[in-house]
């Protein structure tokens, strides 16, 4: 009679662990739906906005996939913060907001070569003066969130020198309060203070390893902080053997990938491919 009750209740206990796993997969499934569903991007269009000539705290480039505006469809959002060299004020010359599509997303918008594996609204804010503030990013990206289709749970942060210690200093004063899902700053550093802050945010950094503009322990210094403070997603770096610090196209377009430093995380994937892997 034992024999038979634990039989029994073994048997009842296997089936609940096997609808728990159904549960888990069909979530896991389900996690991309989002992404999967959108219309696929056939060439978009890349506005310019002044500075002043609209509510937003910068001047900025945004980028909207074809179709964009279908009612009901939200889509991913990629912030790209540029270097010192692309700093310009629109407003005074309208030229200078020219600048910012000297690398990264809106280069590769511009050159008709952006092509990511699901459609996304790239907004390129640019400088006036000075270094990026944590204050104002976020104030920028809750502007473009109230005045775009923004899937919310899908918000992406990059940069490039400069803009990369924009990134790290965004989520050291935001931690989980960010807007960001995960960030890939691109030759920069930060505050390695305040690691405590990306336990919730995934970070992949890269960096030229003779880099002499931004120390790669820069990058190096950050990661490290990360990953000891015992972050949900361990924290990557990928460094480039007899690189200096154009470090930045190689990573945004992917051609760097197979040149990177083995001893450190492989470049495998596209970043942006490696973004879709995370939302809040």
């Amino acid at each position: 009679m034992k024999s038979y009750f634990y039989l029994t209740l073994f048997i009842s206990l296997f089936l609940i662990g096997c609808h728990d796993d159904q549960n888990i997969q069909k979530e896991t499934v389900q996690n991309d739906d989002d992404l999967t569903s959108l219309p696929i991007d056939t060439g978009g269009s890349q506005k310019t906005n002044l500075h002043g000539s609209t509510n937003a705290i910068y001047g900025h480039y945004i980028y909207t996939p074809s179709n964009y505006d279908n009612h009901g469809t939200n889509y991913p959002l990629l912030v790209f913060l540029h270097g010192a060299g692309q700093v310009g004020n629109s407003q005074t010359n309208p030229d200078e907001l020219k600048k910012v599509i000297g690398t990264g997303p809106p280069r590769m918008i511009e050159q008709n070569k952006w092509s990511p594996k699901y459609p996304m609204i790239v907004a390129s804010p640019q400088l006036t003066s000075g270094t990026w503030n944590a204050d104002d990013v976020h104030t920028f990206i809750k502007y473009i969130i109230s005045n775009y289709p923004i899937n919310t749970d899908r918000i992406y942060l990059t940069g490039y020198s400069l803009g990369a210690f924009g990134c790290f200093d965004y989520i050291s004063k935001y931690g989980a309060a960010a807007y960001a899902s995960a960030i890939v700053p691109i030759a920069g550093g930060g505050n390695k203070n305040s690691g405590s802050q990306f336990t919730t945010i995934p970070v992949w950094a890269f960096h030229g390893e003779d880099d002499n503009t931004v120390s790669k322990n820069g990058s190096i210094n950050m990661v490290n902080a990360i990953n000891a403070a015992n972050p949900l997603v361990k924290a990557k770096l990928t460094l480039y053997p007899g690189v200096g610090h154009d470090s930045d196209t190689r990573t945004f377009d992917g051609t760097g990938m197979g040149t990177e430093n083995s001893s450190y995380d492989a470049f495998d994937m596209s970043i942006y491919e490696w973004m879709f892997k995370y939302r809040k």
